[in-house]
Parts: structure tokens; sequence; C-alpha cells
């Protein structure tokens, strides 16, 4: 899976010469490179913008209909703008159990946001999971690539505090 982006480009300042750069990446792109075409533009514009993906299906060749198809299959693709961080907090049984319900809500609270939706200066989105596969530190939270457990609301937006 693609990790988050550094930054987020709006819709409107999409330059879309980051699509040839991201196919020179490929000897001769072929439809078998969607995948990593995609990952590709959401590393750099931080989601999948339409103006990006028309783009991508032109210089291809490939009805943006397949394209599309594509990206929604896959969970790790975004066509709205992401945060630079991405927030995770399980949901599973061991979680809920222990509190993440009331971790949920705090830190939507704390971050003004609803279920995958970015903080307005997109340091963060926030998402549920079904199941982070930690249930010994439940309950836990995902912020990028590491994970945060046995946690209270508390510590919780501490550690947020610390992602700029």
């Amino acid at each position: 899976m693609a990790s988050a982006a550094t930054h987020t480009v709006p819709a409107n300042q999409v330059d879309l010469s980051k699509i040839d750069e991201i196919l020179q990446n490929f000897k001769k792109p072929a439809p078998s490179d969607v995948i990593p075409l995609l990952q590709g533009i959401q590393g750099a514009y931080g989601y999948l913008p339409t103006e990006a993906l028309e783009a991508l299906s032109a210089r291809m060749g490939i009805p943006l209909t397949q394209i599309y198809g594509v990206a929604t299959f896959y969970a790790q693709f975004s066509f709205t703008p992401r945060g630079r961080h991405i927030v995770k907090v399980c949901r599973g049984t061991a979680c809920h159990v222990r509190g993440a319900k009331r971790l949920e809500s705090t830190i939507k609270k704390h971050l003004n946001v609803g279920e995958g939706e970015a903080t307005k200066d997109f340091r963060f989105t926030f998402e549920t999971v079904a199941c982070l596969g930690t249930c010994f530190l439940s309950p836990v939270m995902m912020v990028d690539s590491s994970f945060y457990g046995k946690l209270t609301p508390e510590k919780a937006l501490k550690i947020l505090d610390t992602y700029k």
C-alpha cells in the first residue's frame, strides 16, 4: 500500500506535467501498470484528481471507466484530498470493549472532522477501520505507519499534537 502523501494539491492547482513524470518511470506503460500508476498519482497529488485520471487515460489510451474501475476497487485510493497524516482508529471487538468509541469521538471533535474527512489545514485525515490486528494493545490508533496502543482519549490527543 502506498504511504500517505507529504502534501495535498487542491483540485484547482493540478499540474498535469506530473503525469508525464510518473509515466517516465515505466519503460513502456501498459494496462497492467494501472495500479502503480495510480499509486504514483496519489503520491504526487495526495489523492486522485479527476483531471489527472483523465490525462492518464488519454496518454495511455485506456478508457477512463477502466481506470476508475481499478481505483474504486482498492481502498488505498482516495478521490478527495487527504491530509498529510492519516489517523486510523480501530473499531474491532477488543478495541470497542476497551473504549474505542470514546477515543473516536474525542479525536473527531478535536480535529473537527467526520469519518473520512481531512482537517481544514490538510494536516490530518480521520478514518476508522474494522481491525488493525493489534488487539493486545487495544484501544489502538495508527498515524501513518505508526501504531499507538492502550490509549485514553487524552493520550491520543497528546500524540496527535506531535504531528506537524
